[in-house]
């Protein structure tokens, strides 16, 4: 896994709102690829803490695809692992001080 603050991406939701995100990383969960994207306001602030997480598609030099994640458990599986790498973070950070 690994952690890329700095790279932006828009989403166009299904009501046409279009959402800027951060990029926090891309992680494999049983020999899939998910994203977690970091929604930002106006300001480039997220205030609620709320992520979205998606399945990541690349083949080759095409444009990525992100895809809904369609069951409850493969989001529950994926929400676990994003939660176990943002354990990661804040244990690197305790080590760091």
């Amino acid at each position: 896994m690994n952690q890329d603050n700095d790279m932006l991406v828009t989403l166009t939701l299904e009501n046409d709102e279009e959402v800027t995100c951060a990029v926090l990383t891309l992680f494999e969960v049983e020999d899939k690829e998910y994203i977690a994207l970091l929604p930002l306001d106006e300001d480039g602030d997220n205030e609620d803490g709320e992520v979205f997480l998606y399945r990541f598609i690349q083949a080759g030099d095409e444009e990525p695809e992100l895809l809904n994640i369609e069951s409850d458990e493969e989001y529950e599986i994926v929400a676990d692992a994003f939660d176990e790498w943002l354990d990661t973070l804040e244990f690197d950070e305790t080590e760091e001080s």
